[in-house]
């Protein structure tokens, strides 16, 4: 049975819109085995903030520049709904789609709370897996703004890792595992990555999470953000 996955897009452009409902109807069955139910649209900050909090959808595919509120776009609207669950309980998840690859765009909206950021390069199958990443709670990059992330919080990952217990547990293999997997990176990309089998990552993620006493990657995504290393 095809799992229904509830949407809003806040994007400036109308066109924009229909054109990523149109794709995404085309490309989520097949690519992601779900399908997408748009629940509201906005086309700046206010009118965001106030759709997503009526209808409460599993991920809101969000626009960093946008009019309105007080000028910092897709910022504002994060902070304007901060705490909103699903009514199944779960967070609202906000993933980025933007033009703007731009180092500053992605490390703001990150950590305003969104939970991944692509841009409007991305292939429509790619997005519609992208989607259902973050609705389960993954973290969302292309591996070139990852890098930025990982460049704003170098610093303090450092000085975390100098007086973190829970983390000088882990090899420092299982370190880089777990950076990928708290980033999103599926098993095979972290292989990949890695360059060595998918195999020894599953063995790797076992490891940490038998460590850090977690039980899912969605926990050892909050830890690894909870402490500002990924």
């Amino acid at each position: 049975m095809t799992q229904t996955v509830r949407l809003v897009l806040v994007d400036d452009h109308a066109m924009f819109r229909s054109g990523v409902k149109a794709e995404l109807a085309e490309a989520s069955v097949g690519a992601a085995g779900w399908a997408p139910e748009i629940v509201g649209e906005a086309a700046d900050v206010d009118t965001a903030v106030k759709v997503v909090s009526q209808t409460r959808p599993d991920v809101v595919l969000l626009d960093v520049h946008l009019p309105g509120g007080m000028g910092n776009g897709a910022v504002d609207v994060l902070r304007g709904c901060v705490g909103l669950t699903t009514e199944a309980g779960q967070p609202v998840r906000f993933l980025a789609l933007s033009v703007s690859d731009a180092a500053q765009d992605v490390i703001a909206v990150i950590r305003a709370g969104a939970r991944g950021y692509v841009t409007k390069t991305i292939r429509a199958t790619d997005l519609a897996r992208a989607v259902v990443r973050v609705r389960d709670g993954d973290a969302v990059f292309s591996p070139r703004l990852a890098g930025f992330v990982l460049d704003a919080f170098g610093s303090t990952a450092g000085e975390v890792a100098e007086v973190d217990e829970e983390l000088d547990r882990l090899s420092a293999r299982e370190r880089e595992v777990m950076r990928l997997i708290a980033r999103g990176y599926q098993y095979k990309e972290v292989a990949k990555e890695l360059f060595i089998s998918v195999k020894t990552v599953e063995t790797h993620v076992s490891a940490v999470l038998r460590k850090l006493q977690l039980s899912s990657r969605h926990e050892l995504t909050a830890w690894a953000v909870g402490r500002r290393i990924v």
